[in-house]
């Protein structure tokens, strides 16, 4: 039986050639809400396990759901964790975000946990969604060519290592984190003080210079606005469950209450 060819990560190439990628943030954990929101025209969908209930399994009929719409799926992991990154792999996620990582070493050991051996240390398993349940041609030799792999600086620390997180080969973009920052920098819960935004701001200017593609979520409209002109590429400037929540508070419902 003749199998399919490895599937194009449109994301990646994007990035690639600093081609403007807009998205959105994604906390729900339903199915019909991500199917409805994957064809509203932003290019990426982001599923977070690492700040919502969705988890590893869980996440697979986001997947599933998003595959209806000309949007490309990321998911975040909970940390920076081999097996947990192996099955989201093998579930067909291709771009992978991961949190808190502050040193090259750290970025370096996130490459290889996407990556087989003798490169790296992902397991190997034939019969996966990735492999289009064995139908993939090639895929354990070429699957690198399409897994994207983001890395997520949100510390002082990791702002000072940002040229060499950069360098390290088969990372493909270097996203900052305004909320964790804010509390790295003395601010927790506060990503909108001023020393936060011209950190993040700084952080981009630098990404940038040092080849990588920056990316980052300001829901702050002066943030975003300050960040796409600092050269941000994948930038989100909203979540779905904020979204919700602002657009119940905005209809006649509630405002004819007040």
């Amino acid at each position: 039986m003749g199998g399919k060819s490895l599937g194009k990560n449109g994301f990646k190439a994007a990035l690639a050639e600093f081609r403007r990628q807009d998205g959105l943030w994604c906390t729900l954990a339903d199915p019909l809400a991500v199917e409805m929101m994957a064809g509203m025209g932003f290019d990426w969908m982001l599923f977070d396990t690492e700040h919502s209930p969705v988890d590893a399994v869980s996440v697979l009929p986001l997947l599933q759901a998003a595959a209806c719409a000309p949007v490309h799926p990321i998911v975040r992991p909970t940390h920076l964790n081999a097996p947990e990154i192996k099955k989201l792999l093998d579930l067909g996620a291709q771009t992978l975000l991961v949190p808190m990582v502050d040193t090259a070493e750290q970025a370096a050991h996130a490459v290889a946990c996407m990556t087989y051996p003798p490169k790296g240390i992902r397991g190997v398993s034939g019969m996966t969604r990735a492999t289009g349940f064995g139908a993939e041609k090639g895929y354990h030799a070429r699957a690198s060519e399409e897994l994207c792999l983001l890395v997520q600086v949100e510390s002082v620390a990791a702002l000072r290592e940002i040229e060499a997180i950069a360098a390290v080969p088969g990372v493909d973009g270097i996203f900052v984190g305004p909320a964790d920052l804010a509390a790295s920098m003395g601010h927790p819960g506060n990503p909108g003080h001023s020393d936060v935004k011209d950190a993040v701001v700084d952080a981009i200017r630098r990404i940038r210079a040092a080849g990588k593609p920056p990316g980052v979520l300001a829901v702050d409209p002066d943030l975003h606005a300050r960040a796409v002109a600092a050269g941000a590429v994948f930038v989100s400037g909203d979540i779905d469950l904020t979204a919700l929540k602002k657009g119940l508070l905005a209809g006649p419902g509630l405002a004819a209450k007040g």
